[in-house]
């Protein structure tokens, strides 16, 4: 799995320096406090690097998901699941070579992530009728692009938050014809991954842990020629960021737009604005565990790796996004599975969701 040297960052790409320092901290407390003194420097900085040139959401699939995973500890409900709903992004941008490009964020193939273990005993224990009831298909990631008018040749860069349920196998190509896919070929025949250097790494030898939402064994026959480890905070473009976020995986990222509408965080750290505004939330329990628990943000921990540093990114996505949603004073995070209304979870549907996200048009000018 040899990818680019460390410190290799593709041509156009500016690193950034601002929480080089935060991200080194070990302790976590301290570390906290570090975020909260240059969150607030960051967003000014980002800000004055300009907008994006274009960003719109599609629907891939809504999916149950275990509550005491997405809300933790918080909500107070009988209901075991409530619904996450995951969704891709098309962004553009001009990078620092003055070359628009096309970033594809989350591209997941919806179909063969049923294949991760989680997901699989899930189906196995409920039987393909339950799983007819409760998961809503969209369309797939290549039906998207086609409705879009993109051709996956035009897609320069994919990218994810972290690995969870990911088989990259169409999206990357593979060095052998694989006979579940009936091709070696890749989806995006220009496209390169970008990734956290420790998300990648993690696959070659994943902790017991971990295994239940990773598909390791897709890996094996990948082909790295077009995959980009990063080793920190990248700005791909004017209103376009990639920051570490380790603590929901350990190289989690967290994609940061500057929009018409100001700036978002995307990420699954959170399945909704009311993960990171608790005190705010109608959902059953939200608000008087915040008050009674000192706790600002609400993890999404269904992996149990690192959740005080998982806590420290929340804050981090929390301090630099900017506020908007109905009513205004709502953190404008898009999570990239997020927490929708479900009449089977009734005490767990969210005070709104976002839905969509939408800035510039795609069509090229």
């Amino acid at each position: 799995m040899t990818v680019n040297e460390r410190g290799d960052l593709p041509s156009g790409f500016r690193g950034i320096e601002v929480f080089d320092e935060v991200n080194a901290i070990a302790e976590p407390g301290r570390q906290l406090q570090a975020i909260r003194s240059r969150a607030p420097e960051f967003q000014s900085w980002f800000r004055a690097q300009g907008t994006a040139v274009a960003v719109e959401t599609c629907d891939l699939v809504a999916t149950p998901f275990p509550r005491e995973y997405a809300l933790w500890r918080a909500a107070l409900s009988p209901t075991p699941f409530v619904r996450i709903y995951n969704r891709m992004m098309v962004v553009r941008f001009d990078d620092f070579d003055g070359v628009r490009r096309t970033l594809l964020v989350e591209p997941t193939d919806s179909r063969l992530a049923e294949n991760t273990p989680f997901f699989r005993a899930l189906a196995d224990r409920f039987g393909p009728r339950m799983r007819d009831l409760a998961v809503v298909w969209g369309p797939t990631v290549a039906e998207h692009l086609a409705r879009l008018g993109i051709d996956p040749a035009e897609i320069d860069y994919i990218t994810f938050d972290h690995l969870h349920v990911q088989d990259l196998r169409p999206h990357l190509g593979t060095t052998t014809p694989q006979p579940d896919l009936g091709t070696a070929e890749p989806l995006f025949p220009n496209a390169k991954l970008l990734v956290m250097r420790p998300e990648w790494e993690q696959m070659q030898r994943l902790h017991p842990l971990q295994r239940n939402f990773f598909q390791p064994e897709t890996y094996r026959d990948l082909r790295t020629d077009n995959v980009v480890c990063l080793d920190g905070d990248v700005l791909l473009g004017p209103g376009v960021a990639i920051i570490a976020t380790p603590g929901h995986t350990i190289g989690n990222q967290t994609l940061v737009l500057n929009t018409d509408s100001g700036i978002w965080t995307q990420s699954e750290n959170g399945v909704h604005p009311e993960s990171y505004q608790p005190e705010r939330s109608r959902i059953p329990g939200l608000a008087r565990w915040a008050r009674s628990s000192g706790q600002e943000v609400v993890i999404n921990a269904n992996t149990p790796e690192l959740a005080a540093l998982h806590y420290n990114s929340m804050v981090k996505e929390k301090l630099i996004a900017d506020r908007g949603g109905p009513g205004g004073g709502w953190m404008q995070h898009f999570a990239s599975s997020e927490l929708t209304p479900w009449r089977l979870a009734p005490l767990v549907s969210p005070s709104f969701t976002y839905g969509a996200l939408r800035h510039g048009s795609l069509k090229e000018e």
